[in-house]
């Protein structure tokens, strides 16, 4: 124990000469914290809409005022012509055109129905759904008010039959974008700091030379391990600390689960990760192996971990595959925390899962770690 006491006094005192490593290991995590939830914002407003009126009635003018007022959209224009809407779609002016068809209101008020063409921009296929659903949605509750008025006209009373649907919205009530996306972010940058700065940490010991000193030195290669480990385990700790705080003085968003059990899971999933780092540092050479090695896994762990869209709607092979990166465990865990306060009981099995990368990561890198004497 008392060469693992010294490994671990050698990386303590690493770690605080380099003060540039030492501010961007806390600072860029707080930074970007702050900054990325305000740009990954699945709210979509200001649509650009283009409308073409070849009726020119009380009706279509109420349902252009109706999307106009609806506080996603921005009437840009009104061209004459469908295809002068289609050219605004073209040079990136306009995202939908609305079409209304001549004779609009009298086929509304003798027919009862009436067909209106809408044309989308679907290069930003996110922007593109969304938007659509929204006008869509406007439409339908313009499409319900004009059919009260029309089968109800002023001085007859027509029971109707309806069916009412109330819905709510549980541990989310408004749908804000931040309750779901910021505890999945600090997550990623709590996996960015910790995967990319253990895997270059054995690397930059062979660089330098001093990995022969240590080898020949009768430091055990688990303790060799669990002294790399440990000090950024603790950094870890400290910058998850640094996250829940931010989270909540900024976003105001506060655990409703048990901090303990949250911090449980971040013990374990640091262990975990730095394992998989510690894993890459012994296979590779030289820093810049490192740093496209663990690229290469950040970016698997950031697009199949569900932090963007959810694990369920990818395919069966994709989902499994999510299944075996220890992110997507720890983001479902950290939502569920956070938002849901679930305990211990509902997430024992990500629990176990984390548990079995921990051992299993940290056991390969041990094992990997080539010693000569």
């Amino acid at each position: 124990m008392k060469t693992l006491r010294f490994i671990l006094q050698k990386e303590f005192r690493q770690i605080s000469r380099d003060k540039t490593i030492l501010a961007m290991m806390f600072f860029m995590p707080v930074f970007q914290l702050i900054i990325m939830p305000l740009a990954a914002n699945f709210e979509v407003k200001n649509i650009n809409v283009a409308y073409v009126d070849h009726d020119h009635s009380s009706y279509s003018r109420e349902l252009i005022n109706k999307v106009a007022s609806s506080g996603y959209f921005r009437i840009i224009d009104a061209p004459l012509s469908y295809q002068s809407g289609l050219n605004l779609i073209e040079d990136g002016t306009a995202d939908v055109v609305l079409e209304i068809p001549a004779d609009f209101e009298r086929n509304l008020v003798r027919e009862g129905s009436q067909k209106v063409n809408l044309s989308v921009d679907a290069i930003n296929g996110t922007k593109s759904a969304i938007g659509g659903g929204y006008l869509l949605a406007v439409i339908a509750d313009f499409n319900t008010s004009l059919d009260v008025n029309i089968k109800t006209p002023s001085g007859t009373i027509a029971p109707m039959q309806t069916i009412t649907v109330t819905s709510k919205n549980w541990f989310n009530p408004r749908a804000e974008y931040k309750y779901y996306m910021v505890p999945g972010i600090l997550v990623l940058l709590l996996t960015l700091i910790g995967g990319f700065i253990t895997a270059l940490n054995i690397v930059r010991e062979k660089e330098i030379g001093t990995i022969e000193q240590i080898n020949v030195t009768p430091i055990k290669k688990w303790e060799f391990i669990v002294g790399k480990l440990v000090p950024f385990w603790i950094v870890g700790m400290i910058v998850f600390t640094l996250g829940l705080i931010v989270m909540y003085v900024v976003y105001g968003i506060f655990p409703a689960g048990s901090l303990l059990v949250l911090y449980l899971f971040a013990a374990v999933y640091l262990i975990a990760l730095l394992g998989l780092g510690l894993l890459i540092s012994t296979f590779a050479d030289t820093q810049l192996q490192a740093m496209f090695i663990a690229f290469f896994f950040m970016m698997v762990f950031m697009l199949m971990s569900g932090l963007f869209t959810s694990t369920d709607s990818m395919p069966g092979w994709a989902k499994q595959l999510s299944n075996f990166t220890p992110v997507t465990h720890f983001i479902t865990v950290v939502r569920l925390i956070v938002l849901k306060g679930s305990g211990m009981a509902e997430v024992k099995w990500e629990f176990l899962y984390l548990i079995a990368f921990a051992i299993g990561l940290n056991s390969l890198a041990i094992l990997n770690y080539k010693k000569t004497n």
